[in-house]
């Protein structure tokens, strides 16, 4: 890793931190470059406009979430370890759920971040639509299910589980067990699955 790398990923780190605790609103520049040490010109050098530093706060956030998907196991395994490892990832890391519930909202009032969010769901969601359909094709998932309209919900119910309303784990477990059950990831409450 070259140093600009390196300063660029702590700047990164330092804004993701200053949005976890303050929010969108509490996001300075200044700051971000003082915590890591330079002037707010090599910030300005790494990261031009207030945008392209927020890209690079979402893009490390996303590479969080990709480190929930597994390459191994059946495509069923993959999506029932992908919506686990979410869980476990806005448990260990809550500040990961703070960022991304307040990029999410501040992108109702601002279009630039509101593009950013959009094709960053956009790769989400067909990543998503991917593993349903080869899960489908395995036969592990119902072939009637519609993979694109799926993958919007499952990415709309991990998304909604960064907003403050989700916060409570229980709500966030319960949202995941229905959403394994509706897909016939797990079997329904007091039922077992048959061994055939």
């Amino acid at each position: 890793m070259t140093i600009q790398e390196k300063r660029r990923e702590e700047l990164v780190r330092a804004a993701f931190n200053q949005l976890a605790e303050r929010g969108f609103e509490g996001l300075r520049t200044r700051e971000v470059a003082a915590e890591v040490g330079v002037n707010i010109a090599t910030l300005h050098y790494s990261f031009p406009t207030k945008e392209s530093l927020i890209r690079g706060v979402l893009e490390y956030a996303m590479g969080r979430f990709r480190s929930t998907l597994a390459p191994h196991g059946s495509p069923s395994d993959q999506l029932r370890n992908h919506l686990r490892a979410v869980r476990r990832l806005l448990i260990d890391e809550p500040e990961l759920a703070s960022v991304m519930g307040e990029l999410a909202l501040r992108s109702a009032r601002d279009k630039s971040i509101a593009a950013l969010m959009s094709e960053m769901y956009d790769v989400w969601h067909s990543t998503v639509r991917g593993l349903l359909r080869r899960a489908a094709r395995a036969g592990d998932l119902r072939p009637e299910l519609d993979s694109d309209g799926v993958a919007a919900v499952v990415v709309a119910t991990l998304t909604a589980m960064t907003l403050p309303t989700m916060a409570e784990a229980s709500r966030r477990d319960q949202a995941l067990r229905q959403l394994e059950r509706w897909l016939g990831m797990t079997p329904a409450r007091g039922s077992r699955k048959s061994t055939k």
